[in-house]
């Protein structure tokens, strides 16, 4: 067998042979292998017969392979790394940075072979299971566990996400008597560490339980929850004491605050739960129905990044024109912090994601899949511009699926993440571990595009756009968010949600031909299109609303947002149409719009100042009793000022009662100049068996106020 080095040789030289059409038709190759060895050439799909060549066994060795090929200056076109089917276990984050990049004329590809299956994992898999006794537990020991070299908090059996042990059972939650001390001056509460520290619990919900050390504690709040390790518990006064901080004083949000525990071995009780004892190593699981632990396959993710592209952004250097096609990426997991607050807005805190990009251009992953994370599934962050995620499915997501940006803009240009898209992506199933995680979430950064994705199955909002709070200036603009649809979210988990979230200045920012439906909260908050604090100059046009909880469009307080050429039906509460803060300046601008109020009246809110525009919109009340602010009249309103060009009537859709929008060709709306809302273009694009998959997902049905259980 021939040496590293001489193999090294026999790569460069072959990869730079010309073809007889000449060196520019010749598109190179690397192969790789589980089947293949590190030692061989990597220009053969298999070894040969006397396994002098043959494809390599490790990517990370194919990347190598390209940094000898750029040294050498061999690197003259593109570059095509071919990965063969099945399972390329990471022991480390597979890591990119600028010597590993392509350019525009020699972009570098990393894909898997035509039909066949690549799956890069971040996962160790579990053996050994052995029934414990004659009930339904099974154990077996993770190697590593009791030494301390790790502590996997994520368990999967047949791709499919465990809970670890918790009281009460999954869909129950235990409601707190209240904080450690009464918020007697709630302002003065918010910027005391003490109330944030712990809370009074009802008599049986806690114990001093034999692991108390590493059970974690998952309270809620509005829109976000926090996790919590236990210092102690005072059994006679019945407090619970944290060991870090959360980000909200224990019992702001009275009335609807609720927590559980997990990761604790007496709650080892239901199908699906599992537990893993830190001193021994020893893994207990409850097998779901139908699980036969001998043939299943268990698998405990050992990474919590599995490819991070790395530029030098001190050095002005950038991770460039380099792709990712077909490829899987699986299994990541998440760490407790026992002394850092571990609670935000969006679980914007999360400090990674399964794919992770910094200072990356041209960048690029189609048709990939990622899931079973712990956290979010992609992230192009600061310093990443032109980058794509294209027709790529991201799905069982500890927290969101992407994130563009960062929570803090640099002040240098070349260090801020802009112009990326998210294009026909299926994003479902997340918000598991971190129930605040967003479908798409766009920081602090511009021109984006998120397009033709479906996004769905989130507990809290399927795309937020902006992270500039009330009118500070713009740290986010220029976004569009168009053709998507959203639906699914919320489930009464947590509050102050919506299928598009802003927040901020964001001028030139489109939410446009959206389809976004079935959004509900636990407390308030359960909207369609969503402005809130300082959302100014942002256009929402031609996008469908219908089956939220509290209204199609809110806005909480911003300036001159046009509204124009939606459609709003079916807010179960507190409107079709919500305005809450009322401010000297001109709100929106609601133009042509089609306002179909059951079973909430068309406008909730606040109404009185007058400092909004509305005009040319068709108002229908199938109930009969359209009512307008201050309980008046269409006429009565009409002559407060407002509507002038307005008419009520039935709109005349095809079908509502199966939420069918479109309009008979006799409709009033034409004549205040509404245009038919194509639905054909919304959602994703491409091949059949693509635009169907998400047909195949089960959503559980998501009721909303007054509906029958």
């Amino acid at each position: 067998m021939l040496c590293r080095r001489c193999c090294a040789v026999v790569l460069l030289t072959i990869l730079a042979m010309p073809s007889a059409a000449g060196a520019e038709d010749v598109i190179k190759k690397i192969y790789v292998s589980p089947r293949g060895d590190d030692a061989l050439s990597g220009t053969l799909a298999e070894p040969n017969a006397d396994k002098t060549a043959g494809p390599l066994r490790t990517v990370a060795a194919a990347r190598d392979a390209v940094r000898k090929l750029k040294a050498g200056g061999k690197l003259t076109g593109p570059l095509h790394i071919v990965l063969r089917g099945g399972n390329y276990q990471l022991n480390e984050t597979l890591v990119f940075g600028p010597d590993d990049s392509g350019t525009a004329e020699a972009p570098i590809t990393y894909a898997a072979q035509p039909g066949e299956n690549v799956v890069l994992s971040g996962g160790v898999a579990i053996t050994g299971w052995k029934r414990e006794g004659d009930g339904p537990l099974w154990t077996t020991t993770v190697a590593g566990v009791k030494e301390g070299n790790w502590y996997p908090r994520s368990l999967f059996v047949d791709g499919r996400r465990c809970i670890p042990a918790r009281t009460p059972n999954e869909g129950e939650v235990f409601e707190p008597v209240g904080p450690l001390e009464p918020l007697k001056d709630r302002e003065a509460a918010r910027r005391d560490p003490g109330t944030r520290l712990g809370f009074i619990y009802r008599e049986g919900d806690l114990t001093s339980w034999a692991d108390l050390d590493d059970a974690v504690l998952v309270y809620y709040h509005s829109w976000t929850t926090s996790r919590h390790g236990i210092q102690r518990l005072d059994t006679e006064k019945k407090a619970v004491h944290f060991t870090n901080r959360s980000g909200w004083p224990i019992g702001w949000w009275a009335g609807k605050e609720r927590y559980y525990v997990e990761n604790v071995r007496e709650a080892l009780d239901a199908p699906g739960e599992f537990y893993l004892d830190r001193k021994s190593g020893l893994l207990t699981y409850y097998p779901r129905p139908g699980e036969e632990m001998t043939k299943v396959e268990t698998v405990a993710p050992r990474l919590g990044v599995l490819v991070r592209l790395q530029g030098d952004a001190e050095n002005g250097k950038a991770v460039d024109h380099l792709r990712f096609e077909n490829l899987s990426f699986f299994y990541t997991d998440w760490e407790m912090q026992r002394d850092e607050t571990m609670d935000g807005q969006a679980a914007a805190f999360l400090p990674d994601a399964t794919v992770y990009a910094t200072m990356a251009r041209h960048c690029a992953l189609v048709r990939c899949e990622i899931a079973h994370t712990g956290g979010y599934g992609l992230w192009f962050a600061g310093g990443s511009k032109d980058c794509l995620a294209e027709q790529c499915e991201i799905h069982d997501l500890g927290g969101g699926g992407v994130r563009l940006g960062e929570t803090e803009l640099p002040k240098e240009p070349e260090k801020q993440a802009e112009r990326n898209s998210v294009l026909n992506c299926f994003i479902h199933s997340g918000s598991r571990v971190f129930h605040a995680g967003i479908g798409v979430w766009i920081g602090r950064s511009s021109y984006n595009k998120v397009m033709h994705n479906e996004i769905c199955d989130f507990y809290y909002s399927g795309v937020s756009v902006g992270w500039s709070w009330g009118y500070a200036p713009s740290t986010a603009h220029h976004n569009e968010i168009s053709f998507n649809h959203i639906h699914h979210l919320g489930y009464g988990q947590l509050s102050d949600l919506g299928g598009i979230y802003c927040l901020g200045i964001s001028p030139g920012t489109r939410l446009t031909d959206n389809l976004i439906h079935d959004v509900s909260c636990v407390l308030y908050g359960g909207w369609g299109l969503y402005t809130d604090e300082g959302s100014t100059g942002i256009l929402m046009e031609n996008n469908i609303v219908y089956r939220v909880q509290d209204g199609a469009f809110h806005q909480h307080y911003g300036r001159d947002n046009i509204v124009r050429n939606n459609i709003f039906s079916f807010s179960a509460e507190l409107g079709q149409i919500r305005r809450s803060r009322q401010e000297e300046h001109n709100s929106f601008t609601i133009d042509r719009n089609i306002v179909y109020a059951t079973p909430a009246q068309p406008l909730g809110g606040n109404w009185s100042n007058g400092n909004y525009r509305l005009d040319h919109n068709l108002y229908f009340r199938p109930e009969g009793d359209l009512q307008f602010p201050g309980k008046l009249t269409f006429s009565q309103w009409q002559g407060k000022g407002s509507d002038e060009h307005s008419i009520a009537a039935d709109p005349k859709f095809v079908d509502v009662a199966s939420f069918d929008f479109s309009l008979l060709p006799d409709s009033p709306a034409f004549k205040v100049g509404f245009r038919p809302i194509d639905t054909s273009q919304i959602g994703l694009t491409g091949p059949g068996s693509w635009r169907e998959l998400p047909k195949k997902l089960m959503l559980p049905k998501l009721r909303l106020p007054g509906e029958e259980k």
